[in-house]
């Protein structure tokens, strides 16, 4: 699965599709040559790899089917039955713009799935049952947990329908992202700079409101140390009712800008889900990261702290729905990471476990 895993990491990070990867292993009946050194099919045989593959993105095959023709092209038709396919994403089980996989599997004569992670969602998942149901074994889970840390922003938006959604900001120690005249740049130092382009450059969109394309007119790219485009750029999104004028930076930058003249969010994050993307970077003023936070719709936050004091009204996050103690927003934090002179703090909301109880219990 380790080695399924390194292969998924072959396949583009951003986009609609799962990175995922696929072995196939030769088993107890596998038909397509020797096993070990011990003779083909002997029963105390090692299983040794027979073949591997990879998703490479949108339109082309998925892992198992990518695995399945390079074993099909070293070994011949048939090599696959028997096998055992370890896969890192519970096989797929719908037609899209390629086939299931789990039909594809089947169709092969694999004896035995494992796979990592199930499938979340609602019209791909189902590819476990799909395979018990032919008489393949089947199991679940393994290495669930780096499984899930690796599709991270993917399991979300297929779990929720929409884009993994990070809300940035910059601020002091004491909470403020600007100066009392408005001035912000620079709170934080390089280091903590460089650090929000990589991420900008590992995200889908790039989503600000129209009050800082008007206050700041920033480009919205992700660039190098030395300032250079990076090779990856954000889908640049602005939300809002202002427009924002013909000569804005954002106008020039290398991804056609999308425009949303609306205050709906819900409505803009399905837009752009439906448009294929699923990471969604928030770098827009307190009134759009607090708009985000007071919806419910954030599930990472970035926060770059910096050892300095503004005071005055400039808050980093406005009005977020919260009325009283009980009703705070709890985080967990998942990180935490020093870089130069500032910290930065990755935190998540807290899923709180509820539990039922039966009376006479």
């Amino acid at each position: 699965m380790r080695r399924a895993l390194m292969l998924a990491a072959n396949g583009p990070a951003t986009g609609v599709n799962p990175r995922v990867g696929c072995v196939i292993l030769s088993g107890p009946n596998t038909t397509s040559g020797p096993n070990t050194a011990s003779g083909p099919n002997s029963a105390n045989a090692e299983p040794i790899v027979l073949a591997e593959g990879w998703h490479r993105g949108s339109g082309t095959p998925h892992a198992e089917v990518d695995a399945l023709s390079n074993l099909v092209a070293r070994l011949g038709p048939g090599a696959a039955r028997g096998a055992t396919a370890v896969v890192t994403l519970e096989p797929c089980n719908h037609t899209g713009r390629t086939g299931p996989c789990a039909e594809a599997l089947i169709a092969a004569g694999i004896a035995r799935v494992v796979y990592a992670v199930a499938d979340p969602g609602s019209h791909s998942s189902g590819g476990a049952e799909t395979l018990r149901a032919a008489g393949i074994t089947v199991q679940g889970g393994l290495l669930a947990r780096e499984s899930t840390d690796f599709l991270g922003d993917w399991l979300v938006a297929a779990r929720l329908g929409r884009p993994f959604v990070t809300v940035k900001w910059a601020a002091s120690l004491d909470g403020r992202a600007a100066a009392r005249d408005g001035s912000s740049q620079w709170i934080t130092g390089g280091p903590a700079r460089l650090d929000v382009h990589r991420r900008r450059g590992a995200a889908d969109a790039i989503v600000v409101g129209t009050g800082t394309v008007l206050a700041d007119d920033p480009s919205l790219t992700a660039r190098d140390a030395a300032g250079d485009l990076l090779p990856a750029q954000p889908i640049p999104v602005v939300v809002g009712r202002r427009a924002t004028p013909d000569a804005a930076a954002v106008r020039r930058h290398p991804q056609p800008a999308l425009f949303y003249a609306t205050d709906d969010l819900a409505a803009v994050l399905a837009d752009l889900a439906t448009r294929g993307i699923r990471s969604a970077f928030v770098e827009g003023g307190p009134t759009l990261a607090s708009a985000f936070v007071a919806a419910g719709l954030v599930d990472e936050y970035l926060v770059y702290l910096a050892p300095t004091l503004l005071g005055g009204p400039r808050l980093a996050l406005g009005d977020i729905g919260v009325d009283t103690i009980s009703g705070q927003r709890r985080l967990t934090i998942d990180h935490l990471e020093r870089l130069g002179d500032d910290v930065l703090i990755v935190a998540r909301p807290r899923i709180v476990a509820t539990t039922s109880t039966t009376k006479g219990a």
